[in-house]
């Protein structure tokens, strides 16, 4: 029973939208923006902030927003992780384990909404302008990126491109936006008044519209060396995704795992990641 009411409220809430957008669908559109912008997990657990007082813990700040950094001080390169959605650093831990073992110079972000961090949404837009801060102080060689958080560390290497870095690794990240925001739209079931006036938002709030925004398109003009990784059995995000991003990120390789799901988060993947840093 509690299974089919929790798969029932997304219909239901878009239900309600779907009635709003009768009165207002600029309305609508904003409630339904709200929603998906909003991240329902992420917060650091008890046992998370154990683990984060290892780290020297630094505050920067983009637009009025905190962004919570995190470092655990190394004399080797400097290597930058950037989680992914409903997540935080503490998703690292492991591979934190194994990048110390090397005497990296380990920094982590919290995404916006995430963690420490401020803002109540999340985009990767947003993201990607949090990146570029903590990158103008930390000058990574090596951004890591699990899920959006791979594509937002695309987003802003396109924009802002960083002469220290030299290598990215993205781990099962999502190419095209107008996919998830589509996934989104049919989850909850919303009308052509709903849609249309989401698409009418996106491009006032990001001056484009949603199928502008690929993380693909944008690794054209991208010259560092890449790594990605993704598992072929990922129910969240689609490998031909990776496939796209490899075509177009030209000095990349593409690696495809079998059996580690979305989060590739085990020791088969981090070996995969100490080869390519090391070489």
């Amino acid at each position: 029973m509690k299974k089919k009411i929790k798969k029932a409220i997304p219909k239901i809430v878009g239900s309600l939208i779907n009635t709003t957008s009768h009165v207002s669908k600029t309305y609508a559109a904003n409630k339904a923006m709200a929603l998906f912008a909003k991240p329902r997990k992420g917060k650091i657990t008890l046992d998370q902030a154990k683990y984060l007082k290892s780290s020297k813990q630094l505050e920067f700040e983009y637009n009025g927003l905190k962004i919570m950094t995190y470092q655990w001080v190394g004399n080797e390169k400097t290597i930058l992780l950037v989680h992914g959605w409903e997540s935080n650093t503490a998703r690292w831990k492991n591979l934190i384990s194994v990048l110390e073992k090397y005497n990296y110079n380990i920094i982590a972000l919290d995404a916006p909404a995430h963690g420490n961090s401020g803002s109540e949404t999340f985009n990767a837009i947003l993201y990607s302008e949090f990146i570029n801060i903590v990158s103008k102080k930390f000058q990574p060689e090596i951004i890591i990126g699990h899920s959006v958080g791979g594509m937002a560390s695309i987003f802003f290497q396109k924009e802002y491109p960083l002469a220290s870095l030299k290598k990215m690794i993205l781990l099962g990240a999502p190419n095209e936006f107008k996919d998830i925001f589509k996934n989104y739209i049919n989850l909850l079931n919303y009308n052509s008044k709903v849609v249309n006036a989401l698409e009418d938002l996106v491009v006032k709030r990001f001056g484009a519209p949603s199928n502008s925004f690929s993380t693909a398109k944008y690794s054209t003009s991208i010259k560092v060396d890449g790594l990605i990784i993704h598992d072929k059995k990922d129910k969240i995000i689609p490998f031909n995704d990776s496939e796209a991003i490899h075509k177009n990120l030209k000095n990349s390789k593409l690696i495809q795992t079998s059996g580690y799901g979305h989060s590739l988060n085990n020791n088969v993947v981090h070996n995969h990641i100490i080869e390519f840093i090391n070489d």
